[in-house]
């Protein structure tokens, strides 16, 4: 799709999209609270008529729903490898991320409903819960060079799991027309794209397009977050084939998806709050920078403590630590969870925004900053390993 070039590498560099998305996300954001935030959030909010096949979908939710399925593809892609020929493949060590995103979501639930509790606002309490992936993968990549390559693999798997459970939960607590009918028709498309992938094809790309629009419709349809039919589709594909795909999709993801994504998740109005108590703004904001971070580094450690030694994940408890401050990065499920629960109490969502901003950002720029000290020491170990190792060959000549 792109030749081999300095230029394709650049667009392949998870660094470099980093840079560019959170540019996009800043540029959302103070262009939404500046004298041309109004037309801006008008045309996001902006209904396209497509009633013909019956999607009622925004501008905003073309890139949050159908343009970032394509990102949870190449996600899929990756976690499907890494569960069945990399790091993840043994079943044990597969557990310490899904064991550590389930406490991710309990424990930051937990202090909300703690706070929160015999109140109206106790119809948010899963806000807290997900784990915004495109930017925490951004966030790793910018800050964490040096870093071992597990460290990616879990916090990728984190997420992705991360995801699941807050869509479940929308699915089960905030979709009012769940579809079985669509539900059957999806296990049915992916069931026969598993068929037509696994078979030689030389229009192949044509028929991934094919099928993933189609299973993204049915997805849709039946009520379920529809970027789950990205993740869906990713890991239907063969392990083997995985890289080879990711190659040809990353460039438009880096590029054109994840920053159109930051652009429209970050563009929103930050409200300001009336009353002496807001305990929905104070759940959000420490279940996301506080909650997130105590749950995912206590569980990813003594889960993987458990182990053998020769099954568990190389990374500690102050590997843990930054990267369970990462997964404290809300923004765009936390923002729709949000939206959902408070749809019809316009002083619960302006605190409910505002906790997921603040806690989203303290949590970013906690886990950036401490992910950065922790790769450099990465990196001056390793460096202090090779001179030693550079001597001691030169000894032995």
């Amino acid at each position: 799709m792109f030749p081999k070039s300095g230029y394709f590498r650049a667009m392949q560099s998870e660094r470099n999209a980093a840079v560019v998305m959170l540019g996009a996300a800043m540029m959302g954001l103070l262009i939404a609270n500046s004298p041309f935030g109004a037309p801006l959030l008008s045309a996001i909010a902006f209904k396209l008529n497509l009633e013909w096949i019956d999607i009622s979908i925004t501008v905003g939710h073309v890139v949050s729903d159908l343009f970032l399925a394509v990102f949870f593809f190449v996600a899929g892609l990756e976690l499907k490898y890494e569960l069945k020929l990399g790091t993840l493949s043994s079943p044990k060590r597969a557990l310490v991320p899904v064991i550590a995103a389930i406490a991710g979501v309990a424990v930051p639930s937990s202090i909300y409903a703690y706070l929160n509790w015999g109140t109206e606002g106790i119809a948010g309490w899963p806000i807290p819960a997900a784990t915004d992936i495109a930017f925490v993968l951004g966030i790793l990549a910018l800050f964490g060079r040096g870093m071992p390559k597990e460290a990616r693999i879990f916090l990728l798997a984190l997420a992705i799991f991360d995801d699941l459970v807050a869509i479940a939960i929308i699915a089960l607590f905030y979709t009012n027309k769940a579809e079985p009918v669509w539900l059957i028709a999806t296990v049915a498309i992916a069931i026969a794209f598993r068929f037509a992938e696994v078979k030689r094809n030389k229009h192949k790309w044509l028929i991934r397009l094919g099928f993933g629009l189609v299973l993204w419709y049915t997805v849709y349809q039946s009520g379920v977050h529809a970027t789950i039919a990205g993740v869906l589709l990713g890991i239907l594909i063969p392990a083997s084939r995985a890289h080879g795909v990711m190659s040809k999709v990353q460039p438009s993801t880096n590029f054109v998806v994840l920053p159109l994504f930051a652009f429209t998740a970050v563009a929103v109005v930050i409200p300001t709050m009336a009353g002496d108590s807001n305990p929905v703004f104070t759940g959000i904001f420490l279940g996301l920078a506080v909650g997130k971070v105590l749950g995912i580094s206590i569980a990813a450690v003594i889960a993987n403590r458990l182990l053998k030694q020769k099954d568990r994940l190389p990374l500690g408890l102050f590997d843990f630590v930054p990267l369970g401050f990462l997964a404290g990065v809300g923004f765009t499920v936390s923002l729709l969870m949000a939206h959902l629960a408070f749809i019809d109490n316009q002083e619960l969502y302006a605190q409910s925004v505002l906790g997921v901003l603040l806690g989203s950002f303290v949590a970013m720029a906690a886990g950036g900053v401490l992910l950065w000290f922790r790769a450099q020491w990465y990196l001056k170990t390793n460096r202090a390993k090779t001179k030693k190792k550079k001597s001691k060959n030169r000894s032995s000549k």
